[in-house]
C-alpha cells in the first residue's frame, strides 16, 4: 500500500474545512491505474474527465465522500455523485454497459444523501470479469473546469480507507455544471435524432458528444421528451437515460450555433462513438440561417489514401515485383453434421475466441494508426460476435446434430438475411459486417478441421501473382504453385507462423503483419514485395524494378555459389566442425535436405502430419511416414523427431482443447500429449517402429519440469521394452526460461537438449509471437534471450552433451557468428537456407564468434546486437585471433 494515501481511522471527515479541497478515498480496494493507461480512448484520453482508475481486488463500490447521488445507471454500473460542486461518475468496469445490468446491484438510488463508506453498489467480479472487456473502475470528475489541480496516490489502496486522490476545487466549483437552465436568446433546433445504438448514449458516447460541444462558444442542449441536458457535461447527458430508439432533438444559442448544432448532430448520427443512428438532416427553427446538413461532410470526405508503402515483417526473405491477387476462403462446408454436441460446442467456443483475439488486434493496430474508420468497423465486428441470437442459433444447430461450422454458417447467414429483409441501407450495412465477421469465424472452423476446401491454385491464380490474404493456413500455403506466385503478404501471423515457415522452406518471399490496407488493393495492382525489408511497394516505376530484377540475379548467383559447395562440411577457419541441419515436415523435404548439402534433421515436425484432417493418423500411418524420411536420408544421416506439438496457435478439431484464455499458457506440446497417454504412446511407438530403418532420435516440446521430462521418458522406455527395440537418443526442446534455467538437471538425464527460439523469445519476452502489432519487437536476439541460450549451452556441455537451435533464429545469418560463441553445436534450418548457413560458418572463426558473443549478451536490445555483429563484421575473420 502506497505510505501517502494512509488516512487515519479516526478522521471524522473527508473534505477540508475550507471546501477548497475534496479528499476522495478509494472506493475499491486494488491497484491504482493512471487514467492514460486505461484501454479506453474515452477515459485515457480525459474525455469523460479527469480522475484515477483501479483495478479491483474487491466488489462492493464505497462512497469515496460525502455526497448526493445524481444518477444510478439503468445498467447498475455507474453510480453519479455531487460532492462540493463536483461530478464523480464510478464507473466500473469497460464496456460493462453491454451487459444490461447483469451482475450488478444498485444499493443506493437517485437523490440518496450518502456519507463517506457507504455502500453505492456491488457486482459479481466472476461474471462481469468473463463477460466485459475489462474490471479496470474509473473514478473521474467529469466538470473539469471546477477543477484546479488533483494529486493522485499511486499503489494499493483498500476501499474506504486509503486516499484515492486530492482535488484543489477552483474558486467557481460551488454550481455544478450539469445546470439544465438554460441561458435566454434565440435559439437553432433540429430535427429529432433516432438513438439506433443498442447502449443508447452511454458514458463513452456522452464523453465524445461532450468533448465537441466544448469545441464552441454556444450552449448546446440535447431535449428529449420533457428532459433537457447541457451537451458540456456527461453526467447532465447520462441523466436523460437516453436508450436505442429514443429521440432527441439538439437546440443550439449562441454566434456558432449552427456549427455546434451540425458537429453534435453529426456526432449523433453515428452513435458518438458507437455506430448505429439514424436522422434527417437537422433544420433551423425560431432564428437564423438553416443548418447545414451535417451528413454533407461526411458524405464529401475522401476515404484515407493507402500510403505508397505497406509495413510487415519479413515472414520470408526474397523479393518480387508481382501484381496483386486477393485470396479470399470460401464458404464451403464439407462436414454437415457430427455426433458429439458437446465436442462441437467446444470447437466453436475456441474458434470465436480465436476470432475475437484477431479482431481486437486487427482493431489496436488501426487505433495505432489513426486509422480510425476501420478501427470502429472491428470494433463493430467484436460486438456481433457477441451477439445472444446468433450464438443461440448456432448452439441450437449443435444441440440438432450439425457441425459447429455448419451450425455456425447457419446461424449468421439467416441472421444476415434478416436485415437485409429490412431494405434499410445502415442495417444492409450491418448484414454486410454479419456476413463477413461470420466467415472470419467460420474459416477457424473450417481451416481447423480440415484445412479449409478452398486453395489459392483452386481459385485460378494468375502468373506473377502476389497473394494478399488476411491469413493463409499452412496447407494453402504448402499448395502455392510457385510458377505463378511469386510470393505472399498476409495481414494476421507472424515470422514464425507454420505459413511463414513453410514460405521459407518452399523460399517463397512472404511478409506477415502487413498494414490491413493492403486488402483494399485491387487485384492486379502492380507491387513491389521486398520481404527482406517487409515491405511492399505500391505503383513502382520502372527504375524501381530494374533495381529489383539487379538484386534477384545477384542473390541467385549467390545461392548458386553456396550450393556448389554445400556438400562440404561446415568447417569455422580455426577448424571447429558444426552441424547443419534441415526442418522438416514431410520425406519430400527430406529428400531435398540430402540435395543442399544438409547432414540431416534436426527437427521433423510431426504434428503436419495430425493437421488439416478429420482424425487422427494411425500408428500404421504414422509409423510409414517417419520411416519414408529416414529413408530419404540415409542410415548415416540423424533424423529427430519431435513428438506431436499443438495447442496454443496450432489446434486439432478432433483432439480438442477446452476453451482458454491463453492457449499458450495452457495444454501445450508434452502438457497435452501426456494428458492423453493413448495418442502419445501410439506415436511413441510409431517413432520406435521407425528407428529400425535409419539414426532415429526423438525429442519433447514444451517441456517445463523435470517432473514432466521423466514421465514421458518413462512411456518410452515401457514401449521400447515391450518392443523390444534397441535404445535411442531422447531429447528436450528448450522453449521455456524454466528449462533453460535448470538445463544443467536435464542434460544429466536426456542424451540432447535443442532450443526452440520461436517459443523461447515470446515466453522471455512476454510477447505474443502471432500477434502482428508485436512482431517488430519479437526479436530471439534480445539479450536476454542470449543469456538463456548460452546458460542452455553451458548446461549441457557440463554434461557431454550437444546443443542444437532449431528456431528461426539458427538460419538468421546475423545470429550464426553469435549462437557459435555461445557454445551452440548444431544449427537447424530451413532447407533452402542450408547452403548460405554453412558458408556462413566457414567465414566465421571460432575465437572471433566468442568475443562477439560475450558482448551481445550485455548489449541492451536486439538492435545493439546486431549493431555488434555488423562491427566485428568489418573485421578480419579468416583466422583466430
Amino acid at each position: 500500500m502506497s505510505q501517502q494515501s494512509v488516512l487515519m481511522s479516526n478522521e471524522p471527515a473527508r473534505t477540508d474545512t475550507n471546501a477548497k479541497v475534496l479528499v476522495i478515498v478509494a472506493p475499491l480496494s486494488g491497484v491504482i491505474v493512471p487514467l492514460e493507461d486505461v484501454p479506453d480512448p474515452a477515459f485515457a484520453q480525459r474525455l469523460v474527465g479527469d480522475g484515477a482508475s483501479i483495478d479491483p481486488m474487491s466488489s462492493t463500490v464505497l462512497a469515496p465522500c460525502d455526497a448526493r447521488v445524481l444518477q444510478v445507471h439503468r445498467a447498475n454500473h455507474a453510480v453519479t455523485l455531487l460532492a462540493q460542486g463536483l461530478e464523480i461518475i464510478i464507473h466500473v468496469g469497460l464496456d460493462t454497459v453491454m451487459l444490461k445490468g447483469e451482475g450488478f446491484t444498485a444499493l443506493v438510488k437517485e437523490d440518496d444523501i450518502v456519507r463517506l463508506g457507504a455502500p453505492l453498489l456491488s457486482f459479481d467480479a466472476d461474471l462481469v470479469a468473463r463477460k466485459a472487456r475489462s474490471l479496470l473502475t474509473q473514478v473521474v470528475v467529469t466538470n473539469v473546469d471546477a477543477i484546479a489541480s488533483i494529486e493522485r496516490s499511486e499503489g494499493i489502496v483498500t476501499a474506504g480507507r486509503d486516499v484515492l486522490m486530492r482535488i484543489v476545487l477552483a474558486p467557481s466549483a460551488a454550481v455544478s455544471v450539469s445546470s439544465t437552465e438554460a441561458p435566454a436568446g434565440d435559439s437553432l433546433r433540429s430535427h429529432p435524432v433516432v438513438i439506433t445504438t443498442e447502449s443508447g448514449l452511454h458514458a463513452r458516447p456522452a464523453a465524445m458528444i461532450t468533448a465537441a460541444a466544448r469545441r464552441f462558444t454556444s450552449d448546446v442542449r440535447l431535449v428529449s421528451g420533457a428532459k433537457e441536458a447541457n451537451a458540456r457535461s456527461v453526467v447532465s447527458i447520462m441523466s436523460l437515460e437516453i436508450a436505442a430508439g429514443d429521440a432527441v432533438t439538439v437546440v443550439a444559442r449562441g454566434s456558432d450555433a449552427a456549427q455546434a448544432m451540425a458537429a453534435i448532430v453529426e456526432l449523433l448520427a453515428s452513435g458518438g462513438s458507437d455506430q448505429g443512428a439514424h436522422s434527417p438532416a437537422p433544420a433551423a427553427a425560431s432564428a437564423g440561417a438553416p443548418a447545414a446538413d451535417p451528413t454533407t461532410r461526411a458524405a464529401a470526405a475522401p476515404a484515407p489514401a493507402v500510403s505508397t508503402e505497406l509495413r510487415g515483417v519479413s515472414a520470408s526473405p526474397g523479393v518480387a515485383v508481382g501484381n496483386v491477387f486477393q485470396f479470399r476462403h470460401d464458404d464451403a462446408v464439407s462436414e454437415l453434421h457430427a455426433a458429439d454436441a458437446q465436442q462441437e460446442r467446444r470447437i466453436l467456443d475456441a474458434a470465436l475466441v480465436a476470432a475475437r483475439s484477431q479482431l481486437h488486434t486487427l482493431r489496436s493496430r488501426m487505433a495505432d494508426d489513426a486509422d480510425t474508420g476501420r478501427a470502429d468497423i472491428f470494433r463493430a465486428h467484436q460486438e456481433l460476435l457477441e451477439d445472444p441470437e446468433l450464438l443461440d442459433a448456432a448452439a441450437i444447430g449443435i444441440r440438432h446434430g450439425d457441425s459447429a461450422a455448419f451450425a455456425w454458417k447457419k446461424a449468421y447467414t439467416a441472421q444476415a438475411d434478416r436485415l437485409l429483409a429490412l431494405k434499410s441501407q445502415l442495417i444492409a450495412g450491418r448484414a454486410a459486417d454479419l456476413r463477413d465477421v461470420g466467415r472470419r469465424v467460420l474459416r477457424l472452423l473450417v481451416d481447423g478441421a480440415a484445412g479449409g476446401t478452398s486453395r489459392p491454385s483452386a481459385q485460378e491464380v494468375p502468373e506473377g501473382s502476389i497473394i494478399v490474404a488476411e491469413d493463409l493456413a499452412p496447407s494453402d500455403t504448402a499448395s502455392l504453385d510457385r510458377t505463378r506466385v511469386l510470393g505472399f503478404c498476409t495481414t494476421s501471423g507472424s515470422a514464425t507462423s507454420h505459413a511463414a515457415i513453410l514460405a521459407r522452406g518452399l523460399g517463397i518471399p512472404a511478409i506477415a503483419g502487413i498494414d490491413p490496407r493492403a486488402l483494399d488493393l485491387a487485384s492486379g495492382t502492380r507491387v513491389i514485395l521486398d520481404a527482406d525489408a517487409g515491405v511492399m511497394r505500391l505503383a513502382p516505376s520502372a527504375a524501381q524494378e530494374a533495381e529489383i530484377a539487379r538484386r534477384r540475379a545477384s542473390s541467385d548467383a549467390l545461392r548458386a555459389s553456396e550450393l556448389s559447395v554445400a556438400l562440404r562440411p561446415a568447417l569455422t577457419t580455426d577448424g571447429h566442425r558444426i552441424e547443419v541441419v534441415g526442418n522438416v515436415g514431410d520425406a519430400r523435404e527430406g529428400a531435398r535436405v540430402v540435395e543442399m548439402g544438409g547432414e540431416g534433421v534436426g527437427l521433423l515436425r510431426s504434428e503436419f502430419l495430425f493437421m488439416h484432417r478429420d482424425a487422427r493418423p494411425s500408428e500404421d500411418e504414422q509409423a510409414e511416414s517417419y520411416s519414408a524420411v529416414a529413408r530419404a536420408l540415409g542410415p548415416d544421416r540423424i533424423l529427430v523427431i519431435r513428438t506431436l506439438d499443438v495447442g496454443g496457435d496450432k489446434p486439432l478439431a478432433y483432439l480438442p482443447i477446452g476453451a482458454e484464455l491463453n492457449p499458450f499458457l495452457g495444454e501445450r506440446g508434452v502438457r497435452f500429449t501426456l494428458s492423453r497417454p493413448d495418442v502419445m504412446r501410439e506415436q511413441i511407438r510409431a517413432i520406435l517402429r521407425a528407428s529400425k530403418v535409419g539414426k532415429v532420435a526423438l525429442m519433447f516440446p514444451m517441456i517445463a519440469t523435470i517432473a514432466e521430462w521423466r514421465a514421458a521418458r518413462a512411456m518410452v522406455e515401457a514401449e521400447r521394452a515391450a518392443m523390444g527395440v534397441p535404445v535411442i537418443p531422447i531429447g528436450i526442446m528448450v522453449e521455456t526460461p524454466a528449462a533453460a534455467m535448470i538445463a544443467d538437471q536435464f542434460a544429466r538425464e536426456a542424451s540432447f537438449l535443442s532450443i526452440g527460439t520461436n517459443d523461447l523469445t515470446q515466453y522471455t519476452l512476454a510477447m505474443d509471437r502471432t500477434n502482428p502489432a508485436l512482431a517488430p519487437q519479437v526479436d530471439a536476439l534480445h539479450p536476454a534471450v542470449l543469456r538463456l541460450i548460452e546458460r542452455t549451452a553451458a548446461g549441457a556441455h557440463g554434461y557431454g552433451r550437444w546443443v542444437g537451435v532449431c528456431g528461426a533464429l539458427a538460419g538468421d545469418l546475423d545470429a550464426v557468428p553469435v549462437l557459435l560463441g555461445l557454445g551452440v553445436d548444431e544449427l537447424s534450418v530451413d532447407v533452402p537456407i542450408i547452403p548460405a548457413v554453412k558458408a556462413r560458418v566457414r567465414g566465421l572463426s571460432m575465437a572471433l564468434c566468442r568475443e562477439m558473443a560475450a558482448e551481445a549478451v550485455n548489449a541492451e536490445d536486439g538492435a545493439a546486437v546486431r549493431a555488434i555483429v555488423a562491427r566485428f563484421a568489418g573485421r578480419k575473420t579468416g583466422s583466430a585471433t
